[in-house]
């Protein structure tokens, strides 16, 4: 087992290099936000028009692993930039957001299903 990450040092990592290049002062929430949209869209540029076969097969050549995870990586950073220029706590709000979901996903009705919570 490994050691627990500190997500702490992501934020900071994230923040000191935005800092160090001075570009604080693009970093609105707008320009973040879309940002995060354009990241996830060449996320999913990865899967498109590819079979699931094809998409595992993908994944298990390490080039093409390392690139969807390169695209993974820029919409986390994005989404740490937002969270620092927002002043919203990622970290907690998201330990928040999985309790909720726990809420309206219950195990008893959602195991194994894909349907909407108002659905269950």
């Amino acid at each position: 087992m490994t050691a627990p990450r500190d997500f702490g040092v992501l934020e900071e990592n994230v923040r000191r290099f935005r800092d160090d290049r001075d570009w604080r002062k693009f970093h609105t929430p707008k320009d973040l936000a879309a940002s995060v949209a354009i990241e996830a869209a060449e996320l999913l540029e990865h899967f498109q028009w590819r079979t699931d076969d094809e998409t595992r097969a993908d994944l298990a050549d390490p080039a093409k692993k390392a690139a969807v995870a390169r695209e993974m990586a820029d919409v986390l950073i994005l989404l740490l930039s937002a969270s620092d220029v927002m002043g919203v706590d990622l970290y907690e709000t998201t330990l928040r957001k999985i309790e909720e979901n726990a809420l309206k996903y219950p195990v008893e009705k959602a195991r194994g299903r894909a349907d909407k919570y108002d659905r269950l």
